[in-house]
């Protein structure tokens, strides 16, 4: 009889890892198939596979991805039937279908349910790549390779029993054809854990210290890149470092060459890109790279601001995380922030390029600092209400359960 649960994510545990800690922890079934580079978790068995080959010489330039993620769908495939030759028969697949592992899942296991996460759905329009044409302009050869991404990945919704996205903007971006089977659930983050708390003395890497009061401006980017508007973020910060002598800026991220929104130019990286001739003082600007978590939330306590800007895409743990801290959320008013903040109420979003009022708001928190704390006893308010880890978990249990998957009670 179909039982537990099996994972498909080609770098597992990825978004899954709380769902997957409480089905072990419960004593659920559940094993995972991912890619031999996917770091796994304690007490869930992961089968790896390798890759037989890489891409054909000559392929027409947008059929290279979905040639990929057949490739890896056959690898993924004879790893589930290696699983099912061993007894396997899962009542649920919970997959992200980015890759292409679940297309073959129907084949080896014909009455298992399956999920879809819907992280993110391309096009070659109307998104992000045709929102900001200063680095990237809008090529329709590129939007047409944007679009045949979909390719696999819409197999796996087209047999998917239910499509989980973590948010309205995620869901909306999904064909009308699949949305009445999406269903919002965000993984959510642990607002039980990251709270409001009192600032510390943050050390930096030269050793000096900035205290408790300083005005503080933090910016989490992972890869440091125009996607999460670090040129905007850079262009802003002259006016603020001139108008608020005292200001000191943390930013948080990888400085490398590539990134979601495609490699930097001439093989440099995006900061190199995003900060040439702008003009500040690096006594005052600190990158930081990519720290501990525990070292981001000091960061984010610290703070007089948090600066959150994306184009039209996948919005970050770091937002949901600023918020839960209590931060004073600085956004870009495009459609993503639109599921986490109202501008006034739990933070501010500003148009996108308009580098201007960046630098104003900035300088207003830095000036006065109170002047903002019923937005962050709102922002604290939102996090805990629509990004709560606790919440997500239930509703992912709730939806397996329904799928048929027996799933033992805390």
């Amino acid at each position: 009889m179909p039982r537990g649960v099996l994972f498909l994510h080609n770098n597992f545990p990825g978004q899954f890892r709380d769902l997957a800690e409480t089905l072990a922890a419960r004593g659920a079934p559940c094993v995972a198939v991912g890619q031999n580079h996917a770091p796994g978790i304690p007490g869930v068995r992961l089968v790896r596979y390798s890759l037989a080959r890489g891409s054909t010489p000559g392929i027409l330039p947008e059929a290279v991805r979905a040639e990929a993620d057949l490739i890896r769908a056959k690898g993924a495939f004879e790893a589930a039937r290696a699983l099912k030759a061993e007894g396997w028969d899962p009542a649920v697949i919970v997959g992200h279908p980015g890759w292409g592992e679940m297309t073959y899942m129907a084949q080896v296991f014909p009455h298992a349910r399956q999920v879809a996460f819907a992280e993110f759905y391309y096009h070659g329009r109307g998104y992000d790549v045709d929102f900001d044409v200063e680095f990237l302009p809008f090529d329709e050869v590129a939007a047409l390779r944007v679009e045949a991404k979909n390719a696999v990945m819409a197999l796996a919704y087209a047999q998917a029993d239910a499509i989980v996205a973590p948010t309205e903007f995620q869901a909306a971006a999904l064909p009308v054809a699949f949305r009445e089977r999406a269903r919002v659930i965000h993984e959510g983050v642990d607002v039980e854990a990251i709270r409001p708390g009192p600032a510390r003395p943050f050390v930096l890497d030269d050793g000096r210290v900035i205290a408790p009061g300083t005005p503080v401006v933090t910016y989490v980017n992972n890869h440091m890149e125009p996607l999460r508007g670090l040129h905007i973020v850079a262009r802003a910060l002259p006016r603020l470092l001139a108008e608020v002598p005292e200001a000191q800026v943390l930013l948080i991220g990888k400085q490398t060459g590539q990134a979601y929104g495609g490699n930097a130019p001439g093989g440099g990286t995006w900061q190199e890109t995003c900060f040439a001739g702008v003009d500040y003082d690096p006594a005052r600007v600190h990158f930081l790279g990519k720290v501990e978590h525990a070292r981001m939330l000091a960061a984010l306590r610290l703070g007089a601001a948090h600066v959150y800007y994306t184009y039209p895409f996948v919005l970050s743990w770091s937002l949901a995380e600023a918020m839960a801290s209590g931060c004073y959320v600085i956004g870009s008013d495009t459609a993503p922030l639109h599921d986490a903040i109202t501008d006034g109420v739990d933070g501010r979003l500003l148009p996108f390029f308009d580098v201007d009022a960046l630098s104003d708001a900035m300088i207003a928190a830095c000036r006065d600092p109170a002047a903002t704390a019923p937005m962050r006893a709102a922002a604290r308010a939102t996090a805990v209400a629509k990004f709560s880890r606790a919440k997500g978990r239930e509703a992912w249990l709730a939806l397996l359960r329904e799928l048929g998957a027996e799933i033992p009670s805390a």
